[in-house]
């Protein structure tokens, strides 16, 4: 990674380990693309890897911020057809899953910050019980 690389440098100070800093951008599309596939099988684990799982979102739209030429139309395409892949398993919740106190502290909205209100369609019991779902 080079000094001055913006991505490296955001991942870096967002404590992302060596992995995933070397792996830049295109590695967390990567997990992204994974996540959203692996979430319409069910979620099999509770709220707090659910709530790792999409701060890798957040850290991608960080990144998007600081990458100075844009990205690729095919790491674009690949970005949007996983959204879809986990909006369509997915459902909105009314509110952040994180809680009001780190929303507020982080100024995330329903709209630019999407990812963390919404749940997985099917939650698996660990997660459901975290969120308080009554499984039907």
């Amino acid at each position: 990674m080079k000094s001055e690389d913006p991505v490296g440098r955001l991942l870096r100070s967002r404590g992302c380990p060596d992995r995933v800093i070397a792996a830049g951008l295109e590695g967390l599309v990567a997990a992204w693309e994974q996540f959203a596939s692996a979430i319409g099988r069910g979620y099999g684990l509770g709220l707090h890897d659910y709530l790792n799982d999409l701060d890798g979102r957040q850290l991608i739209e960080e990144v998007l911020a600081v990458v100075p030429a844009g990205i690729s139309p095919e790491l674009h395409e690949r970005l949007h057809h996983a959204d879809a892949r986990f909006q369509r398993h997915t459902i909105h919740t009314k509110r952040c899953l994180w809680g009001p106190r780190l929303e507020a502290q982080q100024v995330w909205t329903p709209e630019g910050n999407w990812w963390y209100y919404r749940r997985p369609e099917h939650p698996g019991p660990d997660l459901a019980g975290d969120l308080g779902i009554r499984e039907r």
